[in-house]
């Protein structure tokens, strides 16, 4: 049993909430519209997860990386934490995108 994955991806998430709270991206501008999305998006992946893993499709890796411990048959604790992780970040790059597009079209049109 090993804490490294989850604590890199824990890691991750940190730096990702710090840069979204130091540019009001996501969260921090609306965090009750934002903790809807992150809660719609993580439901939805865990059923594609449940989806793949009934299918045969997805299937859980024996590594010494990993915590070792399993929520469900082939669903490991590290993977709605990565589900989570993934769906904030794909938030802040598409708010941060949005918001530099949008200065950009700002100066095009000054």
């Amino acid at each position: 049993m090993s804490l490294v994955y989850l604590a890199a991806l824990l890691v991750s998430f940190a730096c990702v909430l710090v840069v979204d709270r130091r540019f009001r991206l996501f969260l921090w501008r609306a965090p009750r519209t934002a903790l809807a999305v992150l809660a719609v998006g993580l439901v939805f992946f865990l059923a594609w997860d449940a989806a793949g893993i009934a299918l045969g499709v997805f299937f859980r890796a024996e590594t010494t990386f990993m915590t070792g411990i399993v929520l469900a048959p082939e669903l490991p604790l590290e993977e709605p934490v990565f589900l989570l992780f993934l769906c904030e970040l794909t938030m802040v790059l598409f708010c941060g995108a949005e918001r530099l597009l949008a200065r950009r079209a700002e100066r095009t049109h000054s």
